[in-house]
This record gives structure tokens, C-alpha cells and sequence, in this order.
């Protein structure tokens, strides 16, 4: 599947998409996966059972099981991250999570970084503008654009990214897209756009793949400082060994270039490890 001009005019201008029904015919199979992948590793979050009362988050998702693996092979999931990032895209990690309550707003990287990075979502469970579904501000993904650029300030500067200090109003109430979901749709933004949730219970399931351009030879040094980022989730690798070890060729192009580039990442792990009390859980 390849991305039409218009949905990539769309993406580029308002900074996300949303496939209705696109996994639909996996949908079941990707819930079992994902229950099982949960269970395996105790349940929520550091290998504790689901409190219920904070987000539990799993990294390396779904590298996990052979099945969740391959959806990075999966023609649609492949086509539609090619059509904007190139063929030669890297796959850069997974999280799989059981959401808690409100997430207000945020980016997941608002900079100058002038590689293109998304985030595909899949939400297991339906979700409405009232229980918990992903809300978009469109444009906010415009780094120097004067808007978005007001926006993050306004956050930055708000206590814990609570709007109702800068504009007295409830985050459920900024203008935003509701994007309402049900499993089998598909969502995909830019990382920096403004994202949150209201209203949502206390195991939310959605699990996340995120990927971004290749990088050219002479901007290595900025991605290695990007995988040193995942210190903090405790893991050692770039990719779980599922992932590595069922790859083939064309898998592989998505994953050789961070393999390449995360001989630092075990030991600034270890170093974490003595630092926090538990990986981070976003």
C-alpha cells in the first residue's frame, strides 16, 4: 500500500492520518498477541501486575513474539511509513501500554530535527471522544511555525503541561480532533504534534511503532544521541532478539542502520539501572 499525493499533503499540512479498518482482518489476532505479550512479562509495568492506578508500559513491544514482529513486514504497515519516511526507513521501537485516566497535552519531540519521525497507533479496544481517544491539534507539528511555536511555549512553561494555567480552560476543551477509533484502525502522526487523552479507564490497551528517515553518514553522531535516549526503558539493544533473529533482507533495511549505532546504549543501561528504580514509563 502506497500513500496517495493528497494523503501525504494532508499529513505534511495537519500532521496525522487515520486508517479506518485498515488491520481489521488482524484485529483479534493483534489483541491475543498482545494479552499474551503482557502476560509473559507479568502483567504491567517492571514485571508487576497492572495497578491500575499508572500507565504500565512495555518497550520493545513488539519485538516480543514473531507475530507482532511482523507487522513490519506487513505490506500496508510498510507502504504507508515508506511513502513518507523512503524505503530505506528505520524502524526505531515499540511500547506497548495499559493507559491510566487523562494524558494531558505533549509532544514526543518537539525540536529542530530535521529527520522525519512517526508514530503508528493502535488502539485494541473502541475509544471515543468521551473514553480515551487519541485528541490531535492539528498544524502543531510545525517546528518554527509561529502557532505551534506559541503553543509549546505556553505548555513548556504551564505547571505539569495543565493548559488551565495559561488559558483557564479544561485540556478536554482545547480545539483539537477527536480521532475515535475502533481495533483495526490504524492512527499515524508526526512526533511533534500535540497529542493527549481525556476520559479514559484504568487499562486502556494501545500499543505503538515508530520509525523514522534513514540517516545520512554525516548526521550518525545525532542518531546515536537519539538511541542513548533509550537508556532510561533499561534495555541493552536497539531491538529485542526476536526481532533480529526472524528478519530477513527486507526487515533487516529497517533495522541495520540503529544496529550499527547502539554499541553505547548496554552500559548507559547499566548506569540507569543504578540510578532509577524502575524503567521509564514514556
Amino acid at each position: 500500500m502506497r500513500l496517495t499525493e493528497q494523503q501525504k499533503s494532508y499529513f505534511d499540512t495537519f500532521g496525522f492520518l487515520k486508517f479506518p479498518g485498515i488491520l481489521a482482518d488482524e484485529a483479534e489476532r493483534i489483541s491475543e498477541a498482545f494479552e499474551e505479550t503482557w502476560r509473559v512479562v507479568g502483567g504491567g509495568h517492571d514485571g508487576l501486575p497492572h495497578d491500575h492506578q499508572r500507565r504500565s508500559a512495555l518497550i520493545q513491544f513488539i519485538d516480543r513474539t514473531e507475530y507482532l514482529c511482523g507487522l513490519l513486514d506487513n505490506p500496508r504497515i510498510e507502504g504507508i511509513a515508506a511513502s513518507l519516511l523512503g524505503g530505506g526507513f528505520n524502524y526505531t521501537g515499540s511500547d506497548g501500554n495499559y493507559y491510566v485516566g487523562d494524558t494531558n497535552w505533549h509532544s514526543d519531540g518537539y525540536t529542530d530535527k530535521k529527520y522525519l519521525s512517526v508514530k503508528m497507533a493502535f488502539y485494541l479496544d473502541p475509544v471515543t471522544d468521551e473514553t480515551g481517544c487519541l485528541r490531535v491539534i492539528p498544524g502543531s507539528h510545525k517546528y518554527g511555525d509561529r502557532f505551534a511555536g506559541d503553543l509549546q511555549e505556553a505548555l513548556r512553561t504551564s505547571r505539569d503541561n495543565r493548559n488551565e494555567d495559561v488559558w483557564d480552560v479544561r485540556g478536554r476543551d482545547l480545539p483539537a480532533v477527536a480521532l475515535e477509533t475502533v481495533p483495526g484502525d490504524l492512527l499515524m502522526f508526526n512526533h511533534k504534534i500535540k497529542h493527549a487523552s481525556f476520559g479514559g479507564g484504568t487499562s486502556r490497551r494501545m500499543f505503538t511503532i515508530n520509525m523514522e528517515q534513514r540517516y545520512r553518514d554525516e548526521d550518525l553522531e545525532e542518531l546515536r544521541g537519539l538511541i542513548a535516549q533509550d537508556a532510561r526503558f533499561w534495555v541493552e539493544r536497539s531491538y529485542g532478539d526476536l526481532m533480529v533473529r526472524t528478519a530477513g533482507p527486507s526487515r533487516m533495511v529497517h533495522l541495520e542502520q540503529r544496529m550499527a549505532n547502539d554499541g553505547h546504549l548496554a552500559e548507559l543501561s547499566r548506569k540507569a539501572r543504578e540510578e532509577m528504580s524502575e524503567p521509564s514509563r514514556g
